[in-house]
This record gives C-alpha cells, sequence and structure tokens, in this order.
C-alpha cells in the first residue's frame, strides 16, 4: 500500500512518530483513538519495514523479508479492529515439515509429529509433552506482553505502582496455581539451554533440530547457549500458530496501516527524519531532511535505541545511559534469499500438499549448533538452517503466469562478513542457499527465473533495524522486560521528557504482534504529556 495523507497537516500534532512498520503504525492509531492528533513520517517510499512485499519480476511479488505471521497480539488486533481488516479466512494456517536428506521428513501439525506415510512419530508422546510443557510456561510470559515491564530500580519493595504489581501478583500467582512440580520445572528450565533439554529426552534429529532452530531463529546463539529454552518459550508467549497472510505480509502491513488511517492518523511516507528537537529536555518536534520542521507535544521512534539517542543528541543523556546503549546486543544473524521458479521443485519424499508447509532445514540439533559457529568468524555458513515457504501454494493472487515463489530465511549469516559485503558475497550466499535446498529437491537450480540476495547489512540499510537485526536486539534473557532495551530505558521513555521508543527494541520485542507499539501509546497517554 502506497500510504497517503488523509487530512490537511495542522501545524501542530499532538504526537509524531518516526517509522511506519507495524509498531508505529500501532503507536499511532493506539493514540489517533484516544482522540490525538497524530503523525507518522517514514523515510521510505512505501509502510511496512520488514513486513512488506516487494516486486521481484513482472506481475511477480515476494515477501521481502518477513514471510510468515507468528505472534500478532490479540488485544492489539482486537484494540485496533484489526479482526475486521483481516478476516480469519485471510490467514492460512500452516503445518511444519523438518526435512531430512534421506527423505525421512517429519511432519508436525497443532504440536503432534508424524513421519510422511501418517503415522504416529515414534517420539511423538515425549515431543507432544515438551511442547506443550513449553507452551504452558511461555503463556506466564505472555501475559506481561501488554503491561509496561515493572521498575526495579530500588528493588522489588519500591514498587508503587498498583498496576505494575498487580500484574506481578498475577504471573506470581499463576506460577502457584501450576502445581509444585511445574513450578518447580519452569524455574529450573528458564535459563537452560535448548539443545540438553531436548537431548534429554528426545534422539538427535529432524524433530528436535526444527525445535532448535526455532529457539534460536534471529539470535546470534546457537542451540547450547545458556537461555535458549526461555527464548522459544518467550516467542511461544502468544501462541505457536504459523500463519501465512493471503497478499503476502504486504498485507499485514496495510491492515495496520488501514486501522491508523481510519483512526485518523495522517502518513507520510518519503519523509526522513533528520533531528528530534529538544528544548529545556523536552522533545517539540521534529526536522525533516528538506529542512521542514514539524511540532508536537510527543515524538515516538521505530527506530533501534542507539539511532533514537543520537536524532535527539547524545547530550541529552547520562554517561551510564550511553554506556549501556553502546553494549545493546544487536548482531543481526539472518539473510533472506528470494527465488521466482518457473514450477514447484520436487522436494525428495514430500508427497502431496505438504509442499505447502512451512519447512525447515534443520536435520538435528547438533546440525543447528554447528551451523552457528563460522558467524562468530564472520564467515559464511556451508551448511546453514532454513526456514523456507512456497507461498504462491496457498495464494496464487502474488504471481502470474503459474510462477512460483520459494521464500527463505537463512540462520547464522554474519552482519560483520570478513572482507565485506559485496556483490561477489553476495552471489556466494546466494550459491549456498540453492546448494544447501538441492540437497532436499534436486531440480530447483534449474527452475529459478529470478533470485533477490539480503544480508543482514542489506536488511539494516532497507529498514533501519540495527544490526539488521530482526529483532531490533538480542531476545536473551538479559535484554527483555526491564532490561529491554537496557537497564533504566525499559519503560518506553527515553531520555527528554516526550520522547519515546516503540518498536521491537522496547518491550515486549520482536515478531510481527504489535504490541511494543500500543504499549509505548499508552504510556505517553499515562504519563499525561499529551494534555
Amino acid at each position: 500500500m502506497q500510504a497517503k495523507e488523509n487530512m490537511m497537516p495542522p501545524k501542530t500534532y499532538d504526537a509524531i512518530v518516526i517509522g511506519a512498520g507495524h509498531n508505529g503504525l500501532a503507536a499511532a492509531a493506539t493514540l489517533a483513538r484516544k482522540g490525538h492528533a497524530v503523525l507518522v513520517l517514514e523515510a521510505q517510499s512505501s509502510i511496512g519495514g520488514m513486513a512488506k512485499n516487494v516486486e521481484l519480476m513482472k506481475g511477480v511479488f515476494a515477501p521481502e523479508i518477513a514471510h510468515l505471521l507468528y505472534n500478532i497480539n490479540p488485544t492489539v488486533a482486537r484494540e485496533l479492529g484489526l479482526g475486521t481488516i483481516f478476516a480469519p479466512l485471510d490467514l492460512i494456517s500452516l503445518a511444519t515439515v523438518s526435512l531430512s536428506p534421506s527423505g525421512d521428513h517429519v511432519l508436525i501439525k497443532d504440536g503432534t509429529p508424524q513421519d510422511m506415510a501418517g503415522k504416529s512419530h515414534p517420539e511423538a508422546a515425549k515431543y507432544t509433552e515438551i511442547y506443550q510443557r513449553l507452551t504452558k510456561f511461555a503463556g506466564l510470559l505472555g501475559q506481561m506482553s501488554t503491561k509496561t515491564p515493572p521498575s526495579l530500580a530500588g528493588g522489588i519493595k519500591d514498587i508503587t505502582d498498583l498496576a505494575q504489581a498487580a500484574g506481578l501478583t498475577k504471573i506470581g500467582l499463576n506460577l502457584k496455581l501450576m502445581g509444585k512440580k511445574d513450578m518447580r520445572e519452569f524455574l529450573r528450565v528458564l535459563l537452560s539451554n535448548i539443545y540438553d533439554h531436548l537431548l534429554d529426552d528426545l534422539t538427535d534429529s529432524p524433530l528436535s533440530g526444527a525445535l532448535a532452530a526455532d529457539a534460536v531463529r534471529g539470535a546470534y546463539a546457537g542451540p547450547r547457549a545458556p537461555g535458549t529454552v526461555f527464548t522459544l518459550m518467550y516467542r511461544l508467549g502468544n501462541g505457536a500458530m504459523v500463519t501465512l497472510p493471503k497478499g503476502g505480509m504486504g498485507a499485514v502491513a496495510d491492515a495496520f496501516g488501514k486501522a491508523a488511517s481510519n483512526s485518523g492518523v495522517t502518513i507520510r511516507t518519503d519523509a526522513k527524519v533528520a533531528k528530534v528537537m529538544v528544548t529545556d529536555d523536552r522533545a517539540t518536534g521534529v526536522q525533516l531532511g528538506s529542512g521542514e520542521v514539524i511540532m508536537a507535544k510527543a515524538v515516538l521512534s521505530n527506530l533501534g535505541p542507539k539511532s533514537t539517542m543520537m536524532l535527539a543528541g547524545v547530550e541529552h543523556y547520562d554517561v551510564e545511559a550511553t554506556r549501556r546503549l553502546r553494549h545493546h546486543r544487536a548482531k543481526g544473524t539472518t539473510a533472506k534469499v528470494n527465488l521466482v521458479l518457473s514450477e514447484v521443485p520436487e522436494f525428495t519424499g514430500l508427497k502431496g500438499d505438504l509442499t505447502h508447509a512451512r519447512l525447515i532445514i534443520a536435520p538435528s540439533a547438533t546440525y543447528v549448533e554447528r551451523a552457528f559457529n563460522p558467524v562468530k568468524y564472520g564467515e559464511l555458513p556451508q551448511d546453514p538452517v532454513i526456514e523456507a515457504v512456497i507461498p504462491t501454494l496457498s495464494d496464487a493472487s502474488i504471481t502470474t503466469d503459474g510462477k512460483h515463489i520459494l521464500s527463505a530465511i537463512l540462520s547464522f549469516v554474519p552482519y560483520n562478513l570478513k572482507g565485506g559485503w559485496s556483490d561477489a558475497a553476495r552471489q556466494e550466499l546466494r550459491e549456498i542457499a540453492i546448494k544447501t535446498l538441492e540437497t532436499y529437491a534436486p531440480n530447483i537450480r534449474a527452475l529459478i527465473l529470478e533470485a533477490q540476495v539480503l544480508s543482514p547489512a542489506d536488511i539494516e540499510t532497507l529498514t533501519g533495524a540495527p544490526g539488521g537485526h530482526w529483532h531490533h536486539g538480542e531476545m536473551g534473557i538479559d535484554q527483555v522486560l526491564t532490561n529491554r532495551p537496557a537497564n533504566q530505558l525499559a519503560h518506553y521513555r527515553f531520555g527528554p521528557a516526550g520522547y519515546y521508543l516503540c518498536g521491537a527494541t522496547a518491550h515486549p520485542g520482536g515478531d510481527v504482534m504489535g504490541a511494543a507499539g500500543r504499549n509505548a501509546a499508552m504510556q505517553v497517554i499515562k504519563d499525561g504529556v499529551l494534555k
């Protein structure tokens, strides 16, 4: 959707939102629905950030970066009226197939694994037990997704906000209601690594590999890293349904954009913010690259924390705050390869409509761990972990003339590649992706008509995501809740009065869920800066 202004902008807005990614649009819509005049400024020519489509060939549209919808927050969807814009029929539920080089793939549907013959997998009972337990624990974390994290600056005894106290009390009560056994297990696994947690009960196979890959996708960590059970639970906090939006992820961005426009938000594209103006330690507006000045009572940034700080000026932050932000971990390790194919590739051992599924290349947890090793040295993985989907099999509207798209997310590709990201390096990454896919679909190379390769550095350039990180920062236990993005900067307020973070770098973090934007807007209202 090419966004347009839907009203003559006033000289002064109540709030300006920098960035028209889904979180920025969620923040703007939330404020506008409360009766405030809101302007969204987007540097690119279209809205959506990582959730948009790109035309690879004439009449062939691919999900440029994100390709599946995992965790849209139900509170956000309800409050913004996304249900009336995005009907349930527009979201196609996908099963997962974890591929094996031998053709002995595993189908995982509704949390239950099967073999290719449709029979129950030999480890189905153990897998289901692990999966259900982690999903149950994830529900506890999900309760915090629409709440401002409690401030623990003076310790737990100094929490005076009744809403924060009530939220913590509810979580504690629900943890206790799980029973002593589950409560002890939750505390035991919280900081554990997913590799050992899975292989305590499962063999090292495509079944364990799929969960290990999900636990570390987008992270600068292998499955043996402490806390990777927590990162998997955090992703499961809003449920584990994997859906393919009809019209691609661009349709999701359009839905957020329509919710904002319907609420009265003014959206301007090709409007890059050069500076946030600060007077008497209060954000008072922005200056665009064109020199245009726009005033506001509050400014919300959908950018990363360092970029947000630089727009206002480091002089408005104390030494400790700048030190913490310098150490904010945001090394992107995820690349994107989009292939236009003349026809559907043939995957060995994959029958019927299973090619429609989410396809995972992670034949074991050990494979996932080994794939992580090269990124530590700035090298490309020769055997990458891949999440792939062929969206045209479920939604023929995004292409013409019988062409198909294979959208592949490659894990553990370094942002700081040794030697830098040249055209030759992108060509090497393209070849690695195709060679890996050929192991499972031998005829795929002959079908390729066009290819797009985006490194983490390219993703940073396209979207502004720090380090090309899909979540704008690591989702490790030291960078979530009261530490997202850093201690003392975790409550959406960001330095000068009236200046706020509203993107994935704020709680509750990444994925296309909209909660960070909605929460930031609610904090602005609560702080009374728009009165």
